[in-house]
């Protein structure tokens, strides 16, 4: 008998059973429970939470694009991840598909408060807002990495949007088989939900560590600049960005190697905070099985002898090598209880979304903003001889300053430059280079149990059913 998929997903998603460390009220069971401001708090918890999962930010989302792009590869045993590495992906891949799951039992977590936190009696006006705020940047960031990774960017990957459910699920019946949107509405949902949010959300969540590990005005503008950059809407790029450099609440960390031994920097906008009891799985599948990892994972090693060409450059520094395997793997994130905080949005991108947006345009100051995350890691102001177009030039350095973030796969999509760039690339477990050379991979595939599930899903081109 064929279930409902995304139907049991969603309403899945208001039963998990884990509690954030920021907040201390256990997380509801059932909607019911979206009663009183306790509840309310809780449920906003456990949204919280879904973002925290191994399977989204606690690790998989962000392994899965390194590996699909020129930084990270496959050197274990997890067949999952060396489909991506080798682009041969097949729609059940279990790390493509707990990430949708996840993904979309979050945006039903959303739902709830957004259809719930309105009728909280005992809730100010202003603790409403906030909530609220914080559920619509919630989803408005799971619609944008949704879109992203099954259906694409406008102009340069995929034909398909995907489904948007805006109202909680509460029961199973045909109503609810959910249709892909369009890429234009999808990405329309994305824009209309931070909006939303910025609007909603206080400038800040009443201590510095919680603005940065809560959703505030700063997050939804920080997030709104990248969403502009994407849809090439430069001069919106700008503007969002702009704000958020001013923002006197942000600033660049002196030290690169502190943003990541330290938590909740200055240099953070928005960030995951873990701790010894809810563990990420960011450093585990890179570091080796002597260090308490699982060594599933190891970097490109062209990758490591480009970014340590230049010596002055702190984050070249940051890899060890396992000589067992004969593998570097990064140390950006190495607490060894695995509570390393994850980092969403830094105010690095924000210098370098301007630095892209003004060169395309031709606006003065892109250079500036280059050399500001140039200077900070060690590396000289850029100079056109030495380091080419400028463009090109900012693309290095996002690829060097978000490595193992999960930025480097989406900025070559969104720029037109996988298919040239990941042409034929080397890898440590394959006798020949490995190459990206059809267009129907630069997105994800719907995992298989959705499209077999659901009638109304179709599966992107390339994949099959």
């Amino acid at each position: 008998m064929k279930r409902k998929y995304l139907s049991l997903i969603l309403l899945a998603g208001v039963m998990s059973c884990n509690v954030l460390d920021q907040e201390p009220q256990v997380q509801i069971s059932d909607q019911t429970a979206f009663s009183n401001a306790k509840s309310a708090a809780a449920a906003l918890a456990g949204l919280y939470n879904q973002l925290q999962d191994a399977d989204y930010y606690g690790g998989s989302f962000i392994h899965q694009t390194e590996c699909a792009s020129d930084l990270s590869q496959s050197v274990g045993t997890w067949d999952f991840y060396r489909e991506l590495d080798t682009y041969s992906i097949d729609a059940s891949n279990q790390e493509i598909t707990q990430f949708y799951e996840r993904a979309y039992k979050g945006v039903n977590q959303a739902n709830n408060i957004i259809a719930n936190v309105p009728g909280i009696v005992d809730l100010t006006d202003e603790k409403k807002n906030n909530y609220l705020g914080q559920a619509y940047f919630l989803r408005g960031l799971m619609f944008f990495d949704l879109v992203r990774t099954f259906g694409g960017i406008p102009g340069e990957s995929g034909k398909y949007g995907i489904a948007l459910p805006l109202k909680p699920a509460t029961q199973i019946d045909e109503s609810i088989y959910l249709s892909r949107e369009t890429i234009a509405k999808s990405y329309e949902q994305v824009r209309m939900d931070l909006e939303t949010a910025l609007t909603l959300l206080p400038e800040n969540q009443g201590s510095d560590g919680a603005s940065r590990s809560s959703a505030v005005k700063g997050s939804a503008r920080a997030l709104l600049g990248r969403y502009h950059l994407y849809m090439k809407e430069y001069d919106d790029a700008i503007d969002y960005a702009t704000l958020v450099i001013d923002d006197p609440r942000y600033a660049l960390e002196p030290s690169y190697e502190a943003i990541y031994s330290n938590k909740l920097t200055t240099e953070s906008i928005f960030e995951l905070s873990f701790d010894n009891i809810d563990q990420s799985d960011v450093r585990y599948w890179y570091f080796p099985g002597a260090q308490g990892g699982r060594g599933e994972l190891a970097v490109h090693e062209d990758f490591v002898t480009e970014i340590q060409a230049n010596t002055n450059d702190v984050r070249g520094t940051m890899f060890g090598f396992d000589a067992i395997q004969g593998v570097y793997y990064p140390t950006k994130y190495k607490k060894a209880n695995d509570d390393d905080n994850v980092h969403i949005l830094r105010v690095a991108e924000m210098y370098l979304i301007r630095a892209e947006a003004r060169a395309i345009k031709g606006y003065a100051g892109a250079e500036d903003d280059l050399n500001e995350i140039r200077n900070r890691a060690g590396v000289a102001d850029y100079d056109a001889l030495a380091d080419g177009a400028l463009l090109d030039a900012i693309a290095k350095e996002n690829k060097f300053e978000f490595a193992f973030e999960g930025h480097r796969w989406f900025d070559l999509v969104r720029t037109g430059k996988a298919l040239t760039v990941l042409s034929s690339v080397n890898r440590k477990n394959s006798s020949a280079p490995v190459s990206l050379d059809n267009p129907d991979y630069l997105v994800f595939p719907i995992p298989r149990d959705e499209t077999l599930s659901n009638p109304n899903m179709n599966q992107n081109d390339g994949y099959g059913n």
